[in-house]
């Protein structure tokens, strides 16, 4: 990484539309390996082959597309300072970049870190989780059909505590991006702030709200809240875990939830039309149920699920826990499983106030056709996604990211470029200066 980011090496003189051309060919034959990619995915991860297919690939594809076309658009600005000088900026690339992976989106995480930090001119130094790191190796064989020069991308499997924290705490790596848990984020703060205060953007956990208000589609916002907690199996960083459904419409709701999560397909992920896959190892298994059984302890009421689905594989039945107190383990803490924690609220300043109540920020979701409810909402709720009347809408073109400890910096869109660039100020003194 080091030799490919010299300078006047074949990387750093590369014309930033040459870089464009390369990750659009790295698109190419991502859509050309998109099914045996797809393929890995599920094997590796445990998720339905339909959502690698149509729903990972196709993102992984559009994100390196979108920053593909970004490369030749990156620029500074002429600044006009007082006196006989002219000063302008330049987006320079950060360096070397040391990127740490999840097992939960095994390669839409690496397309959400590897295209915006190459799309800057950065070379990469990538760790995939040491669950999932079959995908990101497939990667970097088409990164070097690709043709990219070598030592640019670098795919290094290997355990967190050895290889993460080498990335980390690495005197020659200059930034780290992040995504898993908050626990972990810590500690690659403290390491980042130990080493040599390495630019550090993180993605990390959430527990986060959908809140239904009475006036919603109640069969529209069933389907809304079940998919926002039970896709991938409940495991994502944004995962609609805290259902809140106001008083009126409260039981019907758990009524129609529970019928909805009993007819959730649950089975062998390869199978077309399986909705619901295993967890993705006997540790994330094992923790999940134990935190449905304290959950119940606490007071919640268990309609459904909560227990292993069949006789192999670590397959947990949808779970759906009503009348659930806000201090519930279910209720505060991330679950990362198939768990829907329904919650009971009266009014609008009622549920802002204990939707916010939460160390982590990081997505949110209105229901409701009420403009009024949705702006107020939107303005009020302290996450870095607030979706209104949807969930888990996902572009290349969109920020993301959390408030709170749910993390640091953004990805994607125009936003995600900032954490891989640094900004040079260059002022030249002149002779003469004209308007």
């Amino acid at each position: 990484a080091k030799r490919a980011f010299k300078i006047g090496s074949d990387w750093r003189t590369m014309d930033a539309s040459v870089r464009g051309e390369l990750l659009n060919r790295l698109a190419d034959l991502i859509e050309r390996d998109r099914e045996q990619l797809a393929a890995i995915e599920t094997l590796d991860n445990g998720k339905p082959y339909g959502d690698s297919f149509n729903v990972d690939l196709t993102l992984v594809i559009k994100c390196f597309r979108y920053y593909a076309g970004y490369c030749d658009k990156l620029h500074g600005k002429t600044i006009p300072i007082d006196g006989p000088f002219m000063c302008f900026t330049r987006h320079e690339p950060i360096g070397i970049v040391g990127q740490i992976t999840p097992w939960n989106f095994p390669l839409l995480m690496v397309a959400w870190k590897l295209a915006p930090a190459l799309c800057c001119g950065n070379c990469v130094v990538l760790k995939p989780a040491e669950q999932t790191p079959l995908s990101a190796l497939h990667i970097a064989s088409l990164v070097r059909e690709a043709g990219f020069p070598p030592g640019v991308v670098n795919i290094v499997p290997g355990f967190g505590p050895k290889a993460g924290a080498a990335i980390s705490e690495h005197m020659d790596i200059d930034k780290v991006a992040f995504t898993g848990s908050t626990k972990v984020g810590q500690m690659i703060l403290q390491a980042a702030g130990r080493s040599n205060c390495k630019n550090v953007t993180l993605e990390l956990g959430g527990k986060s709200p959908c809140i239904v208000f009475a006036d919603a589609d109640i069969d529209e916002a069933v389907e809304i809240a079940h998919h926002a907690i039970f896709f991938n199996q409940g495991q994502c960083c944004a995962a609609g875990s805290r259902t809140y459904v106001q008083d009126e419409i409260y039981d019907e709701f758990v009524r129609k939830s529970v019928a909805r999560a009993k007819t959730r397909s649950t089975g062998d992920p390869m199978q077309r039309g399986t909705e619901h896959g295993p967890q993705v190892n006997e540790m994330q298994f094992k923790k999940v149920l134990s935190m449905i059984q304290q959950g119940v302890k606490e007071g919640a009421k268990l309609q459904c699920g909560g227990k292993r689905w069949g006789n192999q594989g670590y397959f947990i039945e949808p779970t759906v826990l009503s009348d659930v107190p806000d201090d519930n383990i279910c209720a505060r803490e991330e679950i990362f499983g198939p768990v829907q924690t329904i919650i009971r609220f009266r009014t609008v300043e009622e549920v802002v106030e204990r939707a916010n109540d939460s160390v982590y920020g990081l997505a949110s979701a209105v229901l409701t056709h009420d403009l009024d409810i949705a702006l107020k909402m939107s303005q009020q709720l302290r996450a870095g996604s607030v979706w209104v009347n949807c969930y888990d809408i996902f572009a290349a073109q969109a920020p993301f990211g959390g408030f709170k400890q749910s993390g640091t910096g953004r990805e994607l869109g125009e936003y995600g470029l900032q954490q891989y660039s640094e900004v040079k100020t260059v002022t030249i003194r002149v002779s003469s200066k004209n308007s």
